[in-house]
């Protein structure tokens, strides 16, 4: 009978051993410091390069495999608050690599992505704004820092469930600044097995047709009215905030009870919109989403 192996376990194992290497290690001197048979840790070697975990070099006549630079074992929640300077101070001196290894590492040390959105991810975001804002970087390197952590996001994206077709859920930005918010939480939400659309960043859609414009695509994406829809806004205008609420707010007395609005912003509390959810934490977000699904199986 084939022995079976927790893949989780042989990852921290193998950070370990080759960690404690500098020279590097052969595929099969890795299978017998982990006691599993050569060819299956072949197999494991090749899951884990493509993780990015790992690297393979060829030393003459020799493979030799090394560990990722950025790869730690990384201890969770303990080591959110390190992690978090470190993607920071990798994202800003545009480290693409080792800030994606970081993530990746992150992901399989066992941070939740919706943690690794709201302190990782959300704070580096916001830290490049400021830098942009404060006129610390210009728009050029924005747009890298920006493109570096929308890669980021995708390898959350990665981890993605198949969807339950009763959890749907449109996002929308309404400028530039929030289209990377909302990617992010669209990133988390798909591995809750939301069925999302994204349809990024709306402003150039402000005009007096976009109400009925939105209606079209939600009869496509929701034809069956089948459990919950959740539209969500991205949003740090006030003005934007009222056009597109009330866009969805018109939407709404076609779609009936499960038919939802959430506003993520700062301002709108200030602002008079009827919606069903209004804050900036994106971890209260999510957890309100899950809130409704659970109503509706319950009704």
């Amino acid at each position: 009978m084939a022995r079976e192996y927790n893949l989780e376990k042989i990852r921290e194992k193998l950070i370990d051993t080759l960690g404690s290497s500098k020279t590097g290690l052969t595929g099969i001197e890795i299978s017998e410091e982990l006691g599993i048979n050569r060819v299956t840790m072949s197999k494991y070697l090749k899951i884990f390069a493509g993780e990015g975990l790992i690297k393979q070099k060829n030393m003459g006549s020799v493979n030799l495999w090394f560990i990722e630079d950025g790869v730690d074992k990384l201890s969770f929640p303990a080591d959110f608050f390190q992690v978090k300077n470190r993607y920071l101070d990798y994202v800003l001196s545009g480290s693409a690599r080792e800030a994606h290894t970081l993530i990746r590492t992150s992901l399989h040390s066992g941070a939740t992505p919706a943690k690794i959105v709201s302190e990782i991810i959300i704070p580096t975001i916001e830290a490049v704004e400021n830098s942009y804002d404060s006129g610390k970087i210009g728009r050029s390197e924005k747009n890298f820092l920006d493109e570096l952590i929308s890669t980021s996001i995708s390898l959350i994206g990665l981890l993605e469930e198949e969807v339950d077709p009763k959890k749907n859920m449109v996002i929308l930005s309404t400028d530039y600044q929030n289209a990377l918010f909302a990617q992010a939480v669209s990133s988390v939400l798909r591995t809750q097995k939301w069925r999302v659309s994204l349809l990024g960043d709306m402003s150039s859609a402000i005009d007096v047709m976009f109400d009925i414009d939105l209606q079209r695509f939600l009869n496509k994406v929701w034809s069956k009215r089948e459990g919950v829809m959740i539209v969500t806004i991205f949003s740090s205008k006030e003005s934007e905030i009222k056009f597109f609420s009330q866009a969805v707010n018109t939407s709404a007395e076609r779609f009936g009870k499960n038919f939802h609005l959430a506003l993520c912003t700062k301002v709108a509390k200030k602002t008079k919109v009827n919606a069903d959810f209004v804050s900036n934490d994106v971890e209260a977000l999510l957890q309100w989403c899950q809130t409704v699904f659970e109503s509706y199986k319950n009704q």
